[in-house]
């Protein structure tokens, strides 16, 4: 694993040649090298330009807010040559045609591969750190509303870290079918050891916790009606009786939340494979413009012992399942991307990686606004560039 790689993103990055050093280990990858490796669908003949090159100008483009492929195009047009060398497009530059094109014929698991492989190195793995502290990763799906044509809208299954909000995998959901088939596939090539596995209640499946523990990993899954034997189970422990063990308050968006979270150990004849604590969680919202208070009791599982996870920390696991929420929605509002019109072939899904991978080494960077990352990226390109140097 590289070293210091969070100090090599800090923001600004005043100084580039500093910020971004050449690599040492002669097996480190850079982004630039990781995106020209993905397979080139394009005819060998009346190539213009190198496949890594037109991805490395989409990635700098979208650091910088794009959100079509016309602003990338533009963003092309309008950089200095001297910032073009870096993707490797110093002589000319493409149009949006081209780029659709392209785009629209790109293997969507071979870009989402390479770019998750490269993440998941990038990142700091705080597997093997002192401790061995476990590693939160949420599952959830988002649908591209804007990619709609005629059918269905493509729907993409993601696995995101909780710390930093990247996503380190993602799969596409076959058309008429839900996520449940996706669920193994998307995690094939994450190493779980150390690792638990958040999700919503529709991954609230016998064969998606066996997977997890078989791969080395561990879960906490939400329960409710659609495992109607395990959800009886859960709401007939003795709650009232078991104390209170920890409390978080939230407040944002013009609520506040307090959750009030129970947990107790649980017998192996409890319907569920490989359960050992089971929780009750209690949310409480108040909306401060109304003054309207919502309450509502959520009940989980998960293959943690108490000695590996505290009531604490199973509190924080919880909280920070919904990050993956907030990158949707950031991808929503500061990208536009349920309002983009970028609905060709594999376009849409290529597009979304590349929102998830500019957002997540925005977050290495440092940044907690990423409206304001972007804003910072589209007036200093070369801040955007240097990126293409990174290496994992």
């Amino acid at each position: 694993m590289p070293s210091s790689l969070i100090g090599v993103l800090q923001r600004p990055c005043e100084d580039i040649d500093s910020a971004c050093p050449d690599p040492e280990p002669s097996q480190l990858m850079s982004l630039a090298e990781a995106l020209g490796r993905i397979p080139d669908p394009r005819r060998v003949r009346g190539r213009r330009y190198r496949l890594g090159s037109l991805l490395a100008l989409c990635l700098v483009a979208v650091l910088g807010g794009a959100t079509s492929l016309a602003a990338i195009a533009r963003f092309a047009a309008d950089t200095d040559s001297d910032l073009r060398e870096a993707p490797g497009l110093a002589s000319s530059t493409p149009n949006a045609s081209t780029l659709g094109r392209l785009l629209s014929r790109l293997d969507g698991d071979a870009l989402d591969d390479a770019v998750g492989a490269w993440l998941t190195r990038f990142a700091a793995d705080p597997v093997n750190e002192p401790g061995d502290r476990l590693v939160g990763l949420a599952v959830d799906g988002k649908t591209v509303r804007g990619s709609r044509t005629g059918g269905e809208a493509i729907h993409l299954l993601a696995a995101a870290l909780h710390a930093c909000q990247t996503v380190i995998a993602q799969r596409q959901v076959a058309a008429k079918s839900n996520e449940i088939p996706a669920f193994a596939p998307l995690l094939d090539r994450i190493a779980l050891r150390g690792v638990v596995v958040t999700a919503d209640a529709m991954h609230t499946q016998r064969a998606h916790a066996e997977y997890v523990i078989n791969a080395g990993g561990h879960y906490l899954l939400v329960v409710k009606g659609n495992q109607k034997k395990p959800r009886k189970q859960l709401r007939r422990l003795p709650w009232r009786e078991i104390p209170l063990q920890a409390r978080t308050t939230e407040a944002g968006h013009g609520r506040r939340e307090v959750r009030r979270l129970k947990v107790c150990t649980v017998q192996t004849g409890l319907l569920f494979p490989y359960a050992v604590q089971a929780m009750e969680i209690k949310r409480r919202r108040t909306h401060r413009k109304t003054g309207k208070v919502e309450t509502k009791t959520v009940h989980a599982v998960t293959s943690l012992p108490p000695e590996q996870a505290s009531p604490a920390r199973l509190a924080e696991l919880v909280r920070d399942h919904w990050s993956v929420e907030a990158l949707h929605h950031i991808r929503d509002v500061t990208y536009r991307e349920d309002a983009s019109r970028i609905r060709t072939g594999t376009a849409p899904r290529a597009m979304a990686t590349l929102r998830n991978l500019a957002i997540g080494l925005m977050r290495q960077a440092g940044w907690t606004n990423i409206a304001a990352a972007a804003d910072h990226y589209r007036s200093r390109p070369q801040h955007a560039t240097a990126m293409l140097r990174l290496t994992a």
